[in-house]
């Protein structure tokens, strides 16, 4: 008797480890088809701070460029009185709906398809978006596109709207780092239209699509916030 109970606890031992480990695997194989960039996991809590008080009286944010989808995520829940209304490349769809399906948020949408150099502005049900957000995309994309960015985005945003831009800027043609002025280097070699861009000459070009920058937020690791509305 002695020794069947042994066979039986050594069974469901034997079960319940197998169980873990199909359970670690699935997990496993679930992070796998989420992407992920550590500088999203680093900058998500600072940018939050912002758009909280960015944000506080707007209802209809749309992403531009949601790129892994840990950004939208992280930020919906934090801002449970706005609709965020994801935007990206198809190819990337995918990997945001894994974000999605990962930590749902009622107020968090799918992707829309978006493309700087060709979409029009983005409609939905849910109406106008009265504020955008971008996060390091004007130093990726070429100069035409940001100046396509900040037109579109003032053509179509009401006024007292809100957009704000999240990367690493240069003051007074300078870069504020030895890190900034490296990366800003491999940008050029991989792209030579892409680059960090200089403040002065991003909030001039704002200011032409009627957007008044509000504040520039300093932010971690060289980077910046710059909150614009729309007057």
């Amino acid at each position: 008797m002695q020794g069947g109970r042994q066979c039986f606890a050594h069974k469901v031992y034997r079960y319940r480890l197998c169980a873990r480990v199909i359970q670690c695997m699935h997990a496993m194989m679930a992070r796998m088809t989420r992407p992920f960039a550590q500088s999203c996991e680093n900058n998500q809590a600072p940018i939050a701070k912002v758009l909280q008080t960015a944000f506080a009286h707007s209802r209809h944010v749309l992403e531009i460029g949601s790129g892994t989808g840990q950004h939208g995520v992280y930020f919906a829940p934090r801002l449970p009185h706005v609709v965020w209304q994801t935007s990206e490349l198809p190819e990337h769809h995918a990997g945001i709906a894994a974000w999605h399906a990962h930590l749902p948020a009622p107020n968090l949408r799918t992707p829309l398809h978006f493309d700087m150099r060709t979409s029009a502005w983005p409609q939905t049900a849910e109406g106008v978006f009265d504020a955008v957000f971008t996060s390091n995309t004007l130093h990726i994309v070429g100069w035409p596109l940001v100046q396509r960015l900040f037109a579109l985005a003032g053509a179509h945003v009401p006024q007292g709207g809100v957009l704000v831009v999240y990367g690493p800027f240069n003051y007074g043609g300078t870069f504020t780092s030895a890190s900034n002025q490296a990366f800003d280097a491999w940008l050029r070699a991989r792209d030579a239209a892409s680059g960090i861009r200089d403040f002065e000459t991003v909030v001039q070009l704002a200011q032409q699509h009627g957007w008044s920058l509000q504040h520039d937020h300093p932010m971690p690791a060289n980077n910046r916030s710059l909150v614009f509305q729309k007057t």
